[in-house]
């Protein structure tokens, strides 16, 4: 327990999500304050939208367009023409996407509510793309239009730097040198800039924090933060600021740029929980010794496991002194010191347990003021955009973390953590009481199957329902009936890597997987009724025409067979914490820069001798991946998509179908695997046969009752063990020890398992996990 209490204010930057919160600052606050500190957060994204897209955001915003002198396509003089409908629609339609007014969705999608720019061009067949969804899905698309015609008219003029999940991010992307963000701050805030200042001086008025966290997750969320600290420093000099996140765990790791400290006091590297201890006992010990070299500092907050966060303090830390008896302390921070050179201070403390990160808290934001927009049709998208999602993490780091294009090098993926699956549920539980919501996105990097089982096990025990989903490995360990477990337990969608589809080349990158094996653990997510989305990658080190047409075969093929229902193609990108970044030559590219300049540096250029034209492919694979989302065009050529000559492919036409018909493991060679029972205790009864006795089972579900029958000895002994499994979740019933209390006078209990009765159960729900 800290012996003072300063007051800290966590930020989240615009802009990450507009429905639900950026999880790092709940993590952060959720991490300190059961550690005694005063901590209160904002998403600042969330407060600029809300100002910006309202009646008197959009008349400042035509008032200045109107005064100024831009030069207008003819979309932006159509929607100043309209601004008086705008401006009318603008309140209902915010109302609308927060939940709170759906009847307005029938006049949406009816009734010409709306004023319409380009972004309606191209929206020709709603009840196609919508299927028999109702009025509520179309018209928050249509809703979502209508704020990115705006977004659109709002970039083209007063707000050159605006997008929603994008804010300024070409200021931050491959920012080798820090020159162009400076200038943009220190150049007069425009329209957007004093919005968000705007928001900022209240909540510094109320919270009158010491110490200011910045989550940057993404590069969009790097210029907001800059210019709320650069704020922050010129009305209080004396507060400290703190940054951490993603962008820097990944991009700011050789940072040498002392004008960034300027704004940054502190900037600290992955997970947050540590980092921020060490320094605001730092902090602490300053202000209580009182003496030594008078310095401005600020605090910034760090990623936790993809999670960042930032907290307010309870204590006058002004002026900060400098303690050199104590700075050697910190963990994984860099800072300027007083001779303004550059140090990162990392002392050898062990890192907090993942059981020990605490529970997120999001207890004061904003949780029904957030918008649910529905951008794009992709089903999976639509899961990031579209409801109020909890987001946590199954285990910290990745089980697998050998994947040549991933950062594994980094801590957050490095170091593999688990927590007990009692203690998730406790977390599940505690999220729920205190926002009212049970839609939860596990945000590990690769969720681990194993974990996910005891996962679904204690929330199926403990009757927590939930809605779920996340991104995994389509490794085997994901049997059917796994599948099946998890989809008990509310998994809805899952989102995996299948990347090149070429197994030479998912050899190569250490994927782990094959295609045949993706297909049957695909196939096993759909069976079970859980969408499954696929990473598909492209340009590869060496990945040929040959390879790529193959690749897109591959993926035809899988949705041509049902087994996968949504995919996003992805340009590969070599980055500078990978194996491949590292070691280039092992993987026959090389390295052509960009040149270090003191600021970021992570995304590499790269030369690749032994590859295709990777760019050509680039509008031809997403065509093709619109059309087969779609159930479009899935028996047409492959040569159809692209506009110059391809190979043909080299996949035999079968390969999915051949993967999927492969047999299963006998139920009696899984011997060591764990009975799960999904139903309910049966009924017995016994009826007389023509021979001897028969025992009925029957079974109440939530959809059908069934019955199972059979001899009455096992019978018997099939109602003592369902009953046994329904009631007895810690107990673990092994197969062979099912196989032990078998009647014997039923003679072999294989021949029992490929019976009609056998199957029926196994088809209904009885599990081997």
């Amino acid at each position: 327990m800290p012996t003072a209490s300063p007051r800290i204010l966590l930020l989240t930057p615009p802009l990450t999500q507009l429905n639900t919160p950026y999880p790092a600052t709940a993590y952060i606050k959720g991490f300190l304050t059961g550690r005694g500190y005063d901590v209160t957060q904002a998403d600042m994204g969330l407060q600029l939208v809300l100002r910006l897209f309202s009646e008197a955001g959009l008349r400042r915003v035509f008032q200045e367009i109107e005064a100024g002198e831009f030069n207008l396509s003819d979309n932006a003089r159509r929607m100043l023409r309209l601004q008086n409908r705008y401006l009318a629609t603008i309140g209902p339609v915010i109302r609308f996407l927060q939940n709170k007014d759906l009847t307005l969705a029938p006049r949406i999608c009816h009734g010409r509510f709306l004023p319409e720019a380009s972004r309606f061009d191209n929206v020709a067949d709603l009840e196609t793309a919508f299927g028999t969804m109702g009025l509520t899905d179309q018209a928050r698309h249509l809703a979502t239009l209508y704020l990115e015609d705006l977004a659109d008219l709002i970039k083209e003029t007063v707000g050159p730097h605006f997008g929603f999940s994008r804010y300024a991010e070409k200021l931050a992307l491959s920012a080798t040198s820090f020159e162009p963000l400076h200038q943009e701050l220190e150049a007069a805030p425009n329209l957007l800039d004093r919005m968000l200042l705007e928001e900022l001086e209240p909540l510094l008025a109320r919270v009158q924090p010491a110490v200011v966290g910045f989550t940057v997750p993404f590069p969009g969320n790097l210029y907001g933060a800059l210019r709320l600290a650069k704020h922050i420093k010129e009305i209080s000099p004396g507060t400290v600021t703190v940054m951490g996140g993603g962008y820097p765990n990944t991009e700011l790791r050789t940072i040498q740029e002392p004008r960034f400290f300027d704004y940054i006091d502190y900037l600290t590297l992955d997970d947050g929980e540590g980092p921020w201890l060490r320094l605001l006992e730092y902090l602490g010990g300053l202000k209580e010794q009182g003496t030594g070299h008078s310095q401005r500092h600020s605090a910034s907050v760090s990623l936790v496991s993809g999670r960042e966060a930032v907290d307010d303090v309870h204590c006058e830390l002004q002026p900060v002194l400098y303690a050199p008896d104590s700075s050697n302390l910190l963990q994984r921070t860099f800072r300027r010191n007083a001779q303004g050179q550059i140090e990162y201070i990392n002392h050898p403390h062990p890192d907090v347990p993942h059981t020990e990160v605490g529970t997120p808290d999001y207890s004061d934001l904003p949780l029904a003021e957030y918008l649910s927009v529905l951008e794009v049709l992709n089903p999976m998208h639509r899961l990031w955009s579209d409801g109020r999602w909890n987001k946590l993490t199954v285990a910290h780091g990745c089980y697998w973390k050998r994947c040549s294009f991933c950062d594994v090098t980094l801590d957050y993926i490095a170091r593999y953590e688990t927590a007990p699956s009692t203690l998730l549920v406790d977390r599940i539980e505690q999220i729920i009481q205190q926002t009212g919501q049970t839609g939860f996105h596990f945000v590990d990097e690769a969720a681990p199957p194993l974990a996910l089982r005891d996962l679904a096990i204690e929330l199926l025990k403990r009757r927590v329902a939930i809605t779920w989903w996340g991104n995994i490995r389509f490794e085997k360990t994901f049997s059917p009936d796994l599948c099946r477990l998890l989809a008990a337990s509310g998994c809805i969608a899952v989102s995996g890597g299948l990347e090149v589809a070429s197994d030479r080349l998912l050899a190569l990158m250490e994927k782990g997987v094959t295609i045949a094996q993706v297909a049957r653990v695909t196939d096993g997510f759909t069976q079970a009724g859980i969408m499954v989305h696929a990473y598909l990658m492209y340009g590869f080190p060496t990945q040929t025409a040959q390879e790529t047409v193959d690749s897109l075969e591959v993926v035809r093929q899988l949705f041509a067979a049902g087994v996968v229902q949504s995919g996003y193609w992805h340009r590969f990108s070599m980055t500078a914490h990978s194996p491949v970044g590292k070691n280039p030559a092992k993987y026959q590219v090389a390295a052509i820069g960009p040149e270090p300049a003191g600021f970021a540096w992570n995304d590499l250029w790269h030369d690749d001798p032994l590859g295709t034209d990777h760019e050509a492919f680039g509008p031809g694979l997403a065509k093709s991946l619109y059309n087969y989302l779609h159930g479009v065009a899935l028996d047409e050529p492959l040569a159809r998509w692209f506009d110059f000559k391809t190979p043909k492919t080299a996949t035999p036409r079968h390969l999915i179908q051949q993967a999927l018909q492969a047999p299963e493991k006998p139920d009696f060679a899984r011997q060591n695997q764990r009975l799960f029972w999904l139903g309910n205790a049966p009924e017995i009864r016994i009826e007389p046969g023509k021979k001897a006795p028969r025992a009925v089972l029957t079974c109440y579900e939530q959809a059908e009752d069934f019955e199972v029958k059979t001899t009455e000895a096992a019978g018997r002994w099939l109602h003592q063990l369902l009953t046994r499994l329904s009631q007895d979740f810690d107990n673990k019933v092994l197969l062979k020890d099912a196989a032990a209390s078998f009647p014997k006078a039923e003679g072999s209990f294989e021949a029992f398992l490929q019976s009609p009765a056998w199957a029926l159960l196994r088809e209904k729900g009885l599990l081997l996990l």
